[in-house]
């Protein structure tokens, strides 16, 4: 008989507790930088949708951030109230409300993610260059497959 061939894979953690040890870490990672701005995580994620393109409405915001439209409303109200984004009522339908962020929101967003960037580093800076790209190809690939 021959002996078993060794199967690393069959060896290593599911891809499920490796994301989420992976995860937890860049939440870790990520609350100082959201906290000495000031911001909360949903209210970046917020930020996040909204420097990519204004939105039409909440409940669209809601979708493309995979949130209860009623959960945001105060996360809106806090961005709103500190200038950071702007809700205005579309003039063709004046019971849509027009989201976008402010200047002061797109420098507070370029800030945050600046600072989220710099965590990130700190984390990968254990792999070769050559890993991290493909870490990073492999990653994005996977996210937007997961929608």
């Amino acid at each position: 008989m021959f002996p078993a061939v060794p199967d690393p894979d069959r060896d290593r953690p599911d891809l499920g507790a490796m994301v989420m040890r992976l995860g937890r870490a860049l939440v870790a990672a990520e609350r100082p930088v959201l906290a000495a701005h000031g911001v909360s995580m949903w209210g970046y994620i917020v930020l996040s949708a909204l420097a990519d393109e204004p939105m039409r409405t909440q409940a669209a915001l809601a979708r493309a951030i995979g949130a209860d439209k009623t959960r945001i409303i105060g996360t809106l109200d806090d961005l709103q109230e500190r200038a950071l984004i702007e809700r205005e009522p579309d003039p063709e339908d004046r019971r849509v409300r027009l989201l976008r962020l402010t200047p002061a929101g797109r420098q507070l967003y370029a800030s945050v993610r600046a600072g989220i960037r710099a965590a990130e580093e700190e984390l990968l800076g254990d792999l070769t260059s050559a890993d991290r790209r493909v870490f990073l190809r492999v990653l994005q690939r996977l996210s937007a497959g997961a929608d």
